[in-house]
């Protein structure tokens, strides 16, 4: 599974209005409930929050990849969210949170949704990666760098 098929155009949101990390979670949730994905919106919250209490999910400089399992969801679903302001994450290096992956999977998807986390860990090696997705002011935009960089990222494992 790629990456810009677990984060579609109408699964991304721009300028994130949250502050902490309870916020996002929700605004996050309510914005892949609104595609008609599905309505267990509680049932996703509880799915990132347990995941959450084990490890902080902000893992990497600026990015946080919330994540969790539920039966809420048909196959792995995502939602990228940009925040121009930081968002408080209580991540690993005590800095805010600007890119946000949620990912939510369906029980059963383990090696589905390890093989999506390890090809964002590849994209977040390259620095540049994150500065042109934050500067994105539009979905399409957005997408646009997702798709590109993933396919020269498989373009370089091939070559």
């Amino acid at each position: 599974m790629f990456l810009h098929e677990v984060f579609p155009l109408e699964c991304i949101k721009i300028n994130l209005e949250s502050e902490d990390k309870d916020e996002v979670f929700e605004e996050l949730v309510d914005h892949l409930c609104q595609t008609g994905v599905t309505s267990a919106r509680e049932e996703l919250l509880t799915a990132l929050k347990q995941r959450e209490a084990k490890m902080s999910t902000g893992v990497h400089r600026g990015i946080a990849i919330p994540h969790g399992s539920t039966t809420a969801v048909d196959m792995v679903r995502g939602v990228l969210g940009i925040s121009r302001k930081g968002i408080d994450y209580d991540a690993l290096d005590g800095e805010p949170v600007y890119l946000l992956f949620m990912i939510i999977a369906p029980y059963g998807e383990t090696e589905t949704h390890l093989h999506i986390l390890k090809r964002m860990a590849e994209l977040f090696e390259d620095p540049q990666f994150y500065a042109d997705l934050q500067s994105q002011k539009d979905v399409q935009g957005a997408y646009k760098v997702i798709c590109n960089y993933e396919l020269s990222n498989i373009d370089a494992a091939l070559g």
